[in-house]
């Protein structure tokens, strides 16, 4: 029999994981470094599939209004750097994607979770998006993510900061 150990469930008003990854950009991104600033950290499966393409362009269509209110934005998933830089080169997107490939960040937030697809099961990411004020503290937590609406809601969440 197998054992996952899971780490206990995050809440809003924790202090975010401190994590450190590599970024699409060039540098690596440490949460550590962001103090002061609001971020919004959406976790999504795989790069240029049908869901996680529509929520990337979402939030890419969005963030003007996410800067407005000094909101930055990272996605984070399992794929390499090269696939994150042909994702943002084929969709345009303005803002970083962060390379998870080790699973280690998936894990101290919570999301690498069993899932089930077709009839077969798999551990995996679980669409989730974090809202972390400048204090690193989570603000505001989107579990289980529809994609349809839910850059709104973000964007809503990120105003209240």
């Amino acid at each position: 029999m197998d054992f996952v150990l899971t780490m206990a469930e995050l809440k809003e008003g924790d202090k975010a994981p401190d994590f450190s990854l590599p970024s699409s950009d060039g540098p690596t991104v440490s949460l550590k470094d962001l103090k002061g600033k609001s971020i919004v950290l959406y976790f999504y499966p795989k790069d240029d599939t049908p869901g996680c393409t529509k929520e990337a362009c979402d939030f890419r269509d969005l963030r003007k209004k996410f800067q407005t209110s000094s909101t930055e934005i990272y996605g984070v998933s399992f794929d390499s750097l090269g696939s994150h830089q042909k994702f943002i080169k084929k969709y345009k997107l303005p803002f970083p994607l962060l390379s998870d490939e080790n699973k280690a960040v998936a894990k101290s937030y919570g999301v690498y979770k069993q899932k089930s697809f077709m009839g077969r099961s798999y551990m995996g990411i679980e669409r989730t998006t974090f809202v972390i004020g400048p204090d690193q503290k989570i603000k505001k937590i989107f579990p289980k993510v529809k994609v349809e609406g839910h850059v709104e809601e973000v964007l809503a969440a990120s105003k209240s900061l």
